[in-house]
């Protein structure tokens, strides 16, 4: 062996690099592997389709990603398979992905009467050479996952094979080290779940926290002291509608419409001075529309085209992902800056943004234009609280696909204060909301820390630096020559094991 191949056994694969083990070397005792040196050949899983009924579960890479399987959840085989045995998961098998979410792998505990799905691949560790939580540990590693990039091939749909994933190099030390190294990752790592699921549940109060703020809001309970204080000089909201009435009557004359009078007598009681309105009586309702795609001379960098997933922002709307030029705004409907958007179709029915910019939006979504002496900004609030967002969904049309037509939106009910109230209401909604959104940053943040410290743990303890090595140990090269000796009884020839890596494989 030359003293280049000599080194290559005593480096480990750097995060940085693609297959190149010219980094950190290895402690005494370990060695270099391939994945497909550790464990039985590989099984391509059974091509069938799922169904939710049936005799064995059929496990599938959606089934695997989060890192456990959660048995109630998987599927049912339509077509079982002849050869069972060939299929069936067995306690300590690790599949891996080899399609869509390539490289996801999974430990098996536990199994239940399972075969695996088309898209995985099973490996089968050899025990007396790897530790089998070592294995599907290393898995979770920024070491093989650099691996696991470089070896992902297709355009469309990312994917490898059985062959490139045998080819995985991994670094493997004497099997009571393994056990070792197994025991620390798992302490350590039962510490950092228990501060992950903390912070989580945090993340959750938060979002009910967010959701009391806005339901008191409109109940009247955030600005009860208030209200009081100041009860002499406020002006009702009933009479603060009659202006805007009076105003819409000027300026549409013979169109103005008058609206009939709402039935409160099964609503909730209102504080005093606030009414229920309909949405069309406190701003103008819009429906979007898009211009046609045919025509490329619409389209440009002149005003924002909101879609639903253009809403995520919420209170601060001020891009899109797509534009119209000047010729296409007037084949569209131009809203003002500080619209309300409502997606009124499909799946995020209900998702609403405050846009900051003129700009138009496609027939996903209506718009609410406020009328002169109503806060934009209350409006906002008011469509993304509990109490509006449940009445979106229950006047929807009941179907696969939920719509919310112009007409059934626009008399949706809303609680109407004073407009000075307005004000404070806003007021208090963006001071409790902001100390919520800067608490949740934070989580967010220790959140990235310990999937950092997780990874940090993985690449320390395949370094060889979590546990002390112990001298006594059967070093990880006797492992393989016993396992080779094994496979040459078993073949009847001589066994060729490829543990020995070169530089750059």
């Amino acid at each position: 062996m030359n003293r280049k191949a000599k080194e290559s056994e005593t480096k480990i694969l750097s995060p940085n690099s693609t297959l190149n083990t010219q980094n950190s070397p290895l402690p005494k005792g370990w060695v270099w592997v391939r994945l497909g040196e550790t464990c039985s050949e590989p099984q391509y899983g059974w091509t069938t389709k799922a169904i939710s009924n049936g005799n064995i579960h059929l496990l599938r890479t959606t089934d695997i990603t989060s890192g456990s399987i959660d048995w109630d959840k998987v599927p049912f085989c339509e077509k079982e398979p002849l050869e069972k045995e060939k299929y069936i998961l067995k306690e300590g098998d690790i599949v891996i992905s080899r399609a869509g979410s390539v490289g996801y792998s999974c430990l098996i505990t536990n199994p239940k009467n399972a075969v695996y799905g088309s898209y995985l691949i099973r490996f089968r560790p050899l025990v007396s050479l790897v530790n089998e939580r070592y294995l599907a540990l290393f898995l979770k590693s920024p070491f093989y996952w650099n691996s696991i990039s470089e070896r992902s091939i297709g355009i469309t749909v990312p994917n490898v094979n059985a062959s490139k994933l045998k080819e995985i190099p991994i670094p493997l030390p004497p099997l009571a080290e393994q056990q070792r190294i197994v025991s620390k990752i798992e302490e350590l790592f039962t510490k950092l779940d228990a501060g992950v699921d903390a912070l989580k549940k945090a993340k959750e109060q938060i979002k009910r926290y967010r959701q009391a703020v806005l339901k008191y809001a409109f109940e009247g309970k955030l600005t009860e002291e208030w209200r009081e204080a100041n009860r002499d000089k406020l002006e009702p909201a009933s009479v603060l509608l009659e202006r805007i009435k009076e105003e819409r009557k000027k300026k549409l004359g013979k169109k103005y419409k008058e609206l009939p009078t709402i039935d409160t007598s099964e609503l909730p009681e209102l504080p005093k001075g606030w009414m229920w309105v309909r949405v069309k009586d406190i701003g103008e309702v819009v429906t979007g529309t898009t211009p046609s795609k045919t025509k490329q001379e619409y389209y440009g960098k002149d005003y924002p085209f909101f879609k639903p997933t253009d809403l995520n922002a919420g209170y601060y709307v001020k891009k899109s992902e797509n534009s119209l030029s000047k010729e296409g705004i007037s084949k569209a409907r131009l809203f003002p800056s500080k619209s309300i958007l409502v997606t009124c179709i499909g799946a995020t029915i209900g998702k609403t943004g405050f846009i900051r910019i003129p700009g138009a939006s496609n027939q996903q979504i209506n718009a609410i234009i406020p009328y002169d002496n109503i806060l934009p900004e209350y409006i906002y609030f008011i469509c993304i609280s509990p109490q509006f967002q449940k009445s979106i969904v229950g006047n929807a049309s009941a179907t696969t696909l939920p719509i919310l037509n112009k007409s059934s939106f626009e008399v949706l009910l809303l609680p109407l204060p004073p407009l000075p109230e307005q004000h404070r209401i806003v007021e208090e909604i963006e001071r409790r909301l902001s100390i919520a959104d800067a608490t949740e940053k934070t989580i967010d943040q220790c959140l990235k820390q310990a999937e950092r410290l997780r990874q940090s743990i993985l690449k320390t303890a395949f370094e060889g630096k979590l546990v002390p090595q112990d001298p006594n140990d059967e070093p990880a090269e006797k492992l393989l020559e016993r396992i080779k000796e094994e496979r040459v009884k078993q073949n009847g020839k001589k066994a060729k094991l490829k543990y020995k890596m070169e530089v750059n494989i």
